[in-house]
This record gives structure tokens, sequence and C-alpha cells, in this order.
């Protein structure tokens, strides 16, 4: 059974070896590369557990059977308190079209309503049809607003938003 836990310091090395698989696996999908995040230190990875871990970002883990699966984080818009954006989002290959997405997802739109988020905002790579296949499927939708990849100019980022529904 897949579990979902809050990356914490507790649990950084499974949240270090997540991300850096993630990166190897779709490099063109974060903002960051593989090169860059092999090169933190120890202490820098729990620093970013608890930036993650805080009152202005959280992040998740998909786990199964001790192994970590998938990934997504989430902070608040320091412009626009009512607006956070999504990051970070992956699951393994091995693991995919199997709901934990939309789980991972799920825990972000609990912790986000917690903060009186509306909206979801997210940067996703035009050449990345799968995602952005996935995102429409959830409830996102283009802006309109697109820039150059930061790691690779030729490609391009979409940003898309989702208006959280409205609680009953």
């Amino acid at each position: 059974m897949i579990a979902i836990a809050r990356i914490t310091p507790g649990n950084v090395s499974t949240f270090k070896d997540v991300r850096l698989r993630a990166l190897l696996d779709t490099p063109s999908a974060f903002g960051s590369t593989y090169a860059m995040e092999t090169a933190l230190s120890d202490a820098e990875w729990t620093q970013r557990a608890i930036r993650w871990d805080g009152e202005r970002g959280i992040g998740f883990l998909a786990i199964d059977d001790g192994s970590g699966c998938g990934i997504v984080g989430s902070m608040l818009d320091e412009d626009d308190a009512t607006c956070a954006t999504l990051l970070s989002m992956w699951t393994a290959p091995t693991h995919r079209r199997r709901g934990i997405g939309g789980r991972l997802l799920d825990e972000v739109v609990a912790w986000a309503r917690t903060h009186d988020v509306v909206a979801l905002r997210l940067m996703v790579t035009s050449s990345s049809t799968d995602a952005v296949s996935f995102y429409k499927q959830l409830g996102f939708a283009s802006t309109g607003r697109t820039e150059p990849y930061p790691n690779d100019a030729s490609l391009i980022e979409v940003e898309m938003l989702w208006r959280l529904p409205v609680r009953r």
C-alpha cells in the first residue's frame, strides 16, 4: 500500500533519494539539475526539508514498502497569499497511472485550504505532454503565460492555474 508522508528532517534521506531520481528521470521537468542537487550537503537537504515542513511551504512523499515513489511540494506565493505554487511533482515510472499524483495533490490541496489558498499555479514544460494532460484532468488550465525553461532556452514552460473548488 502506498503511504503519503510529509517531508520532514526525519525522512530527509528518502526526500533526497526521490528528488534525485526525479531529476534523473525527467530533467526538463524541474528548474534545478541533478548535478546541482548532488552537490548539496546533508545540512542543505535538511534545511530544504525544514522549509517544506513549515508555515509557507509543504512537501509530501509517496512511499511504497519503504521506498519513495513520488514527490510534490507547494509554496505560498509571496505576493498573493491566496495563491500557492505547485513544485516538484513527480511519480516514479514504475508507479505512474496508479493515482499517486492525485493523492499527492490532494494533500497539497488540504494544506492549501488551511492557508486560505483559492488557486494553485504551476509551470510545466510544454513538451511534457503527459504532464500537461495530467494537470488538465485535475482541473488546471493554461493562463497563456509562457517563459523559457531556465536550463534550456529552446524549451518553453507554460503556466497553468487551478481555482480550487469551493468547499460545501
